[in-house]
């Protein structure tokens, strides 16, 4: 169930105890029940925020390869995943889906140039292995956006999830690999 349809069935619900309280009270001021609903009705924005899977990623010190430029990549980068989990997790329009994955595909693409220019400028011994893994994070993506302009809003989260956990496995895994040989290069 998306969160346009929960939101939804939450406000019916609010809307549903609102009517019977008010019924309840034209019957009686101390009607039990109209007491216990307002009390209903104080603990659902507690549940609804607990039942809230959030599909979001914070940036942790963590994730730092210690080169800031990168890793100002890397935070853009997950800003752009966010923006486009946020597009599927709210069912949001056709555009605003579409362009939040062509940023983020965009994005990725011209961070992976970035990064590769700077492990050939450092003679990065693992260089083609590492742009082997880039090449066939861009392969898989490009299947995703041809099943997205296939299957629509349907597809999106596949390729929502299949980001979250590749970028963040990209960073603390590979990533992390080239770190300290660029920094004992002076690449900070």
């Amino acid at each position: 169930m998306n969160k346009r349809n929960k939101s939804f069935i939450y406000a019916m619900a609010i809307g549903l105890m609102i009517v019977v309280i008010f019924l309840g009270f034209l019957s009686s001021f101390t009607n039990p029940v109209s007491w216990l609903l307002i009390t209903g009705l104080l603990l659902i924005p507690f549940f609804y925020k607990k039942s809230e899977q959030s599909n979001i990623i914070k940036w942790k010190d963590e994730y730092s390869v210690g080169i800031t430029h990168i890793d100002q990549d890397h935070k853009k980068l997950i800003n752009l995943l966010n923006q486009f989990t946020t597009a599927y997790d709210h069912a949001m329009s056709e555009d605003f889906e579409k362009k939040a994955l062509e940023e983020l595909v965009d994005y990725t693409v011209y961070h992976f140039k970035r990064e590769e220019k700077l492990m050939q400028e450092n003679d990065y011994p693992d260089f083609v292995v590492h742009q082997a893994k880039h090449q066939e994070m861009i392969t898989q993506v490009s299947m995703f956006v041809d099943l997205y302009n296939e299957k629509g809003h349907d597809a999106l989260k596949d390729i929502s999830e299949y980001l979250s956990v590749w970028l963040i496995n990209h960073i603390n895994g590979t990533d992390k690999e080239y770190s300290q040989y660029l920094n004992d290069r002076g690449v900070n």
